[in-house]
């Protein structure tokens, strides 16, 4: 197997639910939508609160860490240290000081809303009053820049021993060494960092920041790199921020079939992911958020072809994995850096009884939302939503007999390593016939009967205890999605008289 991996600057993975043209949209929410801000904004104890912005950090440069002090001075802000070295089974850090001062454009600042760069020209020192080192357009304060103390709360991007980034608090200052301060770590959650303040946005995945790795023969991954360009087999056109993958795979063929009824599977998958993080800290003293939700959401279309006559498959059945994908995309909430953890298998699945020979062709479009959403007094609750439309292309069944095919996903998107959701989504085909040979006494031979086929999918999922790391009570156990499954029919079809 060999990993695919790109890069692209492009702002621009998934999950899933989606419902079937004709059934309507299918939604499970709790008191708050995913990343809905709250009717109701009151401020912090201190009267600080404050709208932050969730936008993709910046390429191309290390992402600053983001500081909460332990003597509650002041607001979370962006330092020049960093990570330089984890030890998960340990606990113990490296911090140093960063080569590169830390950004001080308003996409990981505090915002209004208004969009407005920071206000240029001017002196830090002019007009200052004792409090304007806390303001982003006065620059950082001082704090800034003080060596790391017991019960800072450090968020860091990923780094050396903490690839899914590290979201930890310093519990003891070990000493020194030739590449920083050693200090010993425990777990903590992001009310630490975001405190009283309030998120809410979407960020795009870039797909070309996607690892894959095929899992089978015949498998090939593109992506646009820009507008109007064409790319992927057979020239396929990709709008810009999408992934396509490509699948080219044999399945299983029933003992008895001709070589003419070798069963495979073909076609694509494509998405547009982004990533909903919201949070809600203005609880007014009280511990932990207000409200809080995770969740990823997008487009999905694929197109597939199941032919042939696929072995019969007996208990469960037959899945296929034929791609892992992976992404640990960066988001700046405010100062903070969130990295956030996706992944998606994507696979072929088959369940046959060996006697149907099958050729069908199926276009799936739609949208998707999938995560979950907390209320404060009312905790945790399942989030789907989706519309699609399914259309065959070309269709036949022969013999008698039933079988069906899917291609779907399994997902999960979580937080510094930690996932929060999970789903698993198969949008299929089932075909059934019951269909006879008869034949004559002058050799002559006719087939007779009626076949059906119908589109669909199967949806299962769960929340995950990890989504408490915003700072959430911990629930007891996994909230699960719900099982959805929607049905519809495609076409009929006659042999015969």
């Amino acid at each position: 197997m060999r990993t695919l991996a790109r890069r692209l600057l492009i702002p621009g993975l998934t999950a899933l639910a989606l419902t079937a043209t004709g059934c309507g949209s299918t939604t499970h929410t709790g008191a708050a939508e995913p990343a809905a801000p709250a009717a109701v904004t009151p401020t912090s104890s201190d009267g600080t609160s404050q709208q932050l912005d969730v936008a993709a950090a910046p390429q191309g440069t290390p992402t600053p860490a983001a500081v909460a002090r332990a003597d509650g001075k002041g607001k979370t802000e962006q330092s020049t240290l960093k990570v330089a070295s984890y030890d998960k089974a340990s606990g113990r850090a490296v911090i140093a000081k960063s080569a590169q001062e830390p950004s001080r454009s308003p996409s990981p600042g505090k915002s209004s809303g208004t969009g407005k760069a920071p206000e240029t020209g001017k002196s830090p020192e002019a007009g200052k009053s004792p409090e304007a080192g806390k303001s982003p357009e006065a620059g950082k304060s001082p704090d800034a820049d003080k060596p790391v103390a017991v019960g800072d709360v450090i968020a860091s991007a990923p780094a050396p021993g903490a690839p899914a980034g590290l979201l930890a608090k310093v519990t003891e200052i070990v000493g020194k060494t030739d590449k920083g301060t050693e200090v010993k770590t425990a777990s903590t959650t992001l009310a630490a960092v975001l405190g009283d303040d309030k998120a809410d946005g979407k960020v795009p995945v870039d797909p070309a920041a996607v690892t894959v790795e095929p899992l089978t023969k015949g498998v090939t991954f593109s992506w646009a790199k820009g507008p109007g360009l064409t790319f992927g087999p057979e020239g396929a056109k990709l709008p810009l921020g999408n992934l396509r993958l490509d699948v080219n795979a044999s399945v299983d063929t029933a003992p008895d079939a001709p070589a003419s009824a070798g069963a495979s599977v073909s076609g694509f998958v494509q998405l547009a992911p982004q990533v909903e993080f919201g949070y809600d800290g203005s609880t007014g003293g009280a511990a932990g958020p207000r409200g809080a939700s995770l969740g990823m959401s997008g487009d999905w279309s694929s197109q597939w072809k199941l032919q042939g006559r696929a072995a019969a498959s007996t208990g469960a059945p037959k899945r296929i994995p034929f791609a892992k994908l992976h992404s640990s995309p960066v988001i700046q909430v405010g100062p903070v850096p969130v990295v956030v953890n996706l992944d998606l298998t994507c696979y072929i699945q088959v369940e046959a009884d060996g006697r149907v020979t099958l050729d069908v062709q199926q276009d799936v479009k739609g949208d998707f939302k999938v995560g979950g959403s907390y209320a404060l007094g009312k905790g945790w609750t399942p989030v789907s939503a989706s519309n699609v439309k399914s259309t065959p292309v070309k269709a036949s069944v022969t013999a008698a007999g039933k079988v069906k095919g899917a291609i779907g996903a399994e997902a999960s998107v979580g937080l510094y390593g930690a996932v929060g959701v999970t789903a698993d989504f198969a949008p299929y085909l089932r075909g059934e016939g019951d269909i006879k040979a008869t034949a004559s006494s002058d050799g002559k031979t006719s087939l007779d009967g009626a076949w059906a086929l119908y589109g669909g999918f199967d949806l299962s999922g769960n929340l995950q205890l990890q989504l408490s790391l915003f700072g959430t009570p911990l629930f007891e156990r996994k909230i699960p999605l719900g099982t959805l499954n929607r049905e519809w029919a495609l076409t009929t079809g006659h042999v015969g008289r």
